[in-house]
């Protein structure tokens, strides 16, 4: 990394001026280079920081003037339908993938800070990683997730979710949620044992083996009663009501809306309605 190399040779050349330029002794001279060595080593980080997060803001004000486009237009659909719900779903989904594939586009301007911190890429590979996944560009996540940073509870759900559209063995995606929720704070648990229950139920109506697909339940069972312990939300305490009686039809995440729906897990159910017809 340049900035370290900056860093590292300011501080000898600190130890030099020190020891040899004005007789300061060992200790002395070690203090000065060591100070040297985290002072221009900060003042670059920050700096390039500063850099980064400009940057950063530019991709964001890409994503939320094409959102207030977007509720401008729904707005205006209020008064002059575009013909059907489909046909303006359609519309929605063409403008922000454009907005995002220009956003994507747009973080790679953080690509010239890559030489100067290590960081930076690991952070440019998570914000492409999410804009992509807006778009369900899988492959590109597929290529971005070892690179990213997926530390929070709804980047590891992200990744529960790309697994389970994969087939990954349940071990490996369990792995992920427990990470996922081992330092939730109440309520932040929501999503991933959301997911994580959905998968399990999932797969255990595709299993073959009545005994094995009950096993499944009642694993999701048991999730859901350790995750009410910190979460008082609503749709798990539904899906927890629904396993308990054995009413495995009855689980659903739908009631936490987008959040949900933005795993890319299942599709939102459209409600058609009849136009009416204006008479003068």
């Amino acid at each position: 990394m340049i900035t370290l190399s900056i860093a590292i040779v300011a501080g000898c050349g600190a130890f030099a001026a020190a020891h040899w330029g004005v007789g300061a002794g060992w200790g002395w001279s070690v203090f000065w280079a060591l100070a040297t060595l985290f002072t221009v080593q900060g003042l670059i980080t920050w700096r390039i920081m500063r850099r980064v997060k400009a940057d950063m803001e530019a991709v964001m004000q890409i994503m939320r003037e094409a959102q207030k486009a977007i509720e401008a237009k729904t707005r205006m659909w209020q008064f002059r339908p575009p013909g059907s719900i489909q046909e303006a779903q359609r519309i929605i989904e063409s403008d922000m993938r454009t907005a995002t594939l220009k956003a994507i586009a747009e973080t790679s301007r953080l690509d010239k800070y890559k030489p100067w911190m290590m960081m930076v890429g690991r952070q440019a590979a998570t914000a492409k990683l999410q804009l992509s996944w807006t778009i369900k560009d899988f492959k590109t996540v597929d290529e971005l997730m070892p690179k990213a940073l997926l530390v929070d509870p709804v980047s590891l759900t992200m990744k529960m979710a790309r697994m389970q559209m994969r087939g990954d063995e349940l071990d490996a995606i369990e792995k992920v949620y427990r990470k996922a929720v081992a330092r939730s704070r109440y309520n932040d648990n929501v999503l991933p044992v959301a997911c994580w229950t959905w998968i399990l139920v999932k797969r255990s109506t595709k299993e073959q083996d009545k005994a094995k697909a009950d096993e499944l339940v009642d694993r999701a069972f048991k999730v859901l009663v350790e995750a009410l312990k910190k979460s008082d939300d609503d749709t798990l305490k539904r899906n927890h009501e629904a396993l308990m009686n054995n009413n495995v039809a009855h689980f659903n995440n739908s009631g936490l809306g987008d959040k949900w729906y933005s795993l890319h897990l299942e599709e939102p159910k459209m409600r058609t309605q009849r136009q009416r017809s204006v008479y003068r």
